[in-house]
């Protein structure tokens, strides 16, 4: 794909549009299930109104393992260290709520933001994620594995009519919902309501089970199966 198609989507294209959020209230514990049970590696955090607070990540709560680790202040400590940075490690390691170990100093995109400026965020800050906003409500999030979908994606198909998007939408969360498919692995993309499948397939159960999703969907003309067989040794899950 060349520089400047790349740059031609924005994160309005690439975005994941269903987003799990949680309160501010759910409990670190409760959180911890979540992204082990889904498979997620953060979910962001949400008021009532729909409002971003802020995200927690699989890093967020490992760092409460860490924490277990940190020596008591001494004196020289008490007496120069930084008491809102050390009460906010402290809330960070011993608090029992999203609120207490999400991160709140968040770097967000708007729907308009390209992907070469969403990539360039993602080097420079070294951040997996960026929460895409508008005015001050979540609507999505890109990744970096959208960002690399996106990527492989063939030219002639991004251009993809609400439709064919409706239908890919639907096919992923039908995917993401089903414990025996490797989400990691496998790319949905549509045109004129045809499901392609590209990736790779654990086997040829996989690979019926993700048609049978595809083909559930209202709208769906054909499948095409692109997948290889097999997942690739040393995969990081």
């Amino acid at each position: 794909m060349s520089a400047a198609l790349m740059e031609s989507l924005s994160a309005r294209d690439l975005m994941t549009r269903e987003v799990v959020c949680v309160p501010p209230s759910m409990p670190v514990s409760s959180l911890a299930r979540l992204l082990a049970e889904r498979g997620f590696s953060a979910v962001p955090v949400a008021g009532n109104d729909g409002r971003l607070l802020g995200i927690v990540t699989e890093l967020d709560l490992i760092r409460r393992l860490a924490g277990a680790e940190d020596r008591r202040p001494g004196l020289l400590h008490r007496l120069l260290g930084n008491r809102d940075r050390d009460a906010e490690r402290y809330a960070q390691v011993h608090g029992m709520l999203a609120e207490d170990v999400m991160t709140r100093d968040l770097i967000t995109v708007d729907e308009d933001t390209s992907a070469e400026h969403i990539a360039h965020i993602m080097e420079e800050r070294g951040i997996r994620r960026v929460p895409v906003l508008r005015g001050d409500r979540l609507v999505g999030i890109v990744s970096r594995a959208d960002l690399l979908q996106a990527l492989l994606v063939p030219p002639a198909k991004l251009g993809v009519g609400a439709e064919d998007e409706r239908i890919r939408d639907a096919v992923l969360r039908e995917i993401r919902e089903q414990p025996w498919a490797d989400t990691v692995f496998t790319f949905v993309s549509v045109e004129n309501g045809m499901v392609e499948f590209q990736g790779f397939a654990r086997s040829p159960a996989v690979r019926r089970g993700l048609q049978a999703i595809a083909h559930r969907v209202e709208g769906v003309r054909g499948v095409v199966d692109n997948m290889q067989d097999g997942i690739p040794q040393n995969a990081l899950y």
